[in-house]
């Protein structure tokens, strides 16, 4: 139940009365759907709907595809090609599954950039943040785990490159990788953990959408002013917001229709385009791929992981320091990780009282170099590690750390914001009212 206050549900029928008595559910409806929002959400607030909407396409097409895949080594490829070649309307099915993960990891990145611009990870937002990063976190372990599973030559090298890292872990690496595949190498065993894991994960993955969205409904949303709605009465509150039905579930409904739009066409006419031709070609333990590239949405901390080598200073240090214990690789797996930790960290990292970037100068220009950064470390993390290649990288990452660590701290400390509307109502209506050229609008309206 929002913590904003609202109009509380109140049965009509003595139907609808009975039912409320013994099982609120049609009260828990309509606070969900009736759920007072700010009035002044802009397009960024639509990644919500795409990522519902790609869960339950990845859940659905996922169970359609496990009724015909076989989890065997000397299977799994021609089970792939059956689905593929003869079950109906197979090779659609496992389309839109296959780029629905890249839908899946799109509209994430642009609803976790959206919250950091705009604050959203802040007071009293830190949990739901959090939860977050925790269906994150499961998004990259499904999405490394249904890659293993066409058993190509991408994704049998790549399982024994990823978890690989998991054996850098100083005293217990080697047993722990051992554990993670069931064995002493790619095979049989980590097939059979995978493809479990694959099918498990998205159904927690939901369960923990459930509890964020939840958690912000009890918060209540954040808008790109960062103001707080008002929350002295329900006629205050009504001034800053608008009810989620119909006004935001129609906008949100556009949105989709319009991303989905570019889906079908990605599925119809390019399907193969993000993914990588070599995994097309049977698994084969003794030939190895020239160049092991990872998905396009692990390339960013990929290239994390390949940037601190055993010549950069810092890991020459560390090296030193815990005599030996951290070496190379591992430095990198902790970078790798450690790059994904800042980021959850963010709400106690930020020092500024300013919610939303829309109002901090300084601040705008350092968010628009991170977003820029990552695109660069997506760039690099796909190409060879010769060359220029892995200087960009540890430049890449060197910023990626330092925005997190050092630069969003002292912001808050230097930074001179803008000055804020004092209400949702106010920045809503400086943009639509009588003096932005058009009549105020009311929640009536």
């Amino acid at each position: 139940m929002s913590g904003i206050p609202h109009d509380h549900y109140e049965p009509k029928s003595n139907f609808t009365k009975g039912v409320e008595a013994r099982l609120p559910i049609l009260g828990l409806l309509y606070t969900t759907i009736m759920a007072p929002t700010p009035k002044n959400l802009n397009w960024m607030w639509i990644w919500g709907i795409v990522l519902t909407f790609t869960l339950a396409l990845q859940i659905i097409t996922g169970i359609v595809l496990v009724m015909h895949y076989t989890p065997h080594v000397d299977m799994a490829f021609a089970s792939v090609e059956h689905i593929m070649r003869d079950v109906n309307g197979g090779h659609m099915i496992r389309y839109f599954h296959m780029n629905g993960a890249s839908l899946f990891f799109l509209a994430v990145y642009m609803h976790i950039f959206r919250g950091l611009y705009y604050g959203s990870y802040k007071a009293p937002r830190e949990i739901t943040w959090i939860i977050g990063m925790l269906i994150y976190l499961m998004m990259m372990g499904a999405g490394f785990m249904g890659y293993v599973l066409p058993w190509g030559q991408m994704s049998f090298h790549g399982t024994a490159v990823i978890t690989g890292l998991f054996g850098a872990i100083p005293f217990i690496g080697e047993s722990l990788q051992t554990w993670l595949l069931g064995a002493g190498a790619v095979g049989q065993p980590a097939l059979n953990r995978f493809f479990s894991l694959h099918y498990l994960l998205p159904f927690i993955i939901a369960g923990l959408v459930i509890v964020h969205i939840w958690a912000f409904h009890n918060t209540g949303n954040n808008n790109p002013t960062g103001v707080e709605v008002r929350r002295g009465s329900v006629a205050e509150a009504k001034k800053d917001t608008l009810p989620f039905w119909p006004y935001f579930v129609i906008k949100d409904l556009f949105a989709l229709a319009v991303i989905l739009t570019v889906f079908m066409a990605v599925v119809g006419f390019m399907p193969n385009y993000l993914g990588h031709p070599d995994n097309y070609i049977p698994a084969n333990a003794l030939v190895t791929p020239a160049h092991i590239v990872p998905e396009w949405y692990f390339l960013p901390f990929y290239a994390i992981l390949r940037a601190f080598t055993a010549d950069v200073w810092v890991v020459q240090i560390v090296n030193l320091l815990s005599f030996g214990i951290i070496d190379a690789k591992f430095f990198g797996v902790l970078a790798m990780f450690g790059a994904i930790f800042v980021m959850a960290l963010a709400p106690w990292l930020d020092t500024s009282s300013v919610r939303s970037g829309r109002f901090r100068p300084m601040f705008k220009w350092w968010f628009a170099l991170l977003a820029v950064d990552f695109v660069v470390l997506m760039w690099v993390g796909a190409m060879p590690t010769d060359g220029i290649y892995p200087y960009i990288s540890l430049l890449g990452a060197t910023y990626w750390f330092a925005y997190f660590l050092i630069i969003l701290p002292l912001l808050g400390v230097i930074e001179k914001p803008l000055p804020m509307p004092a209400t949702i109502e106010d920045d809503f209506n400086a943009h639509y009212g009588p003096k932005a050229g058009g009549k105020t609008a009311t929640p009536a309206e």
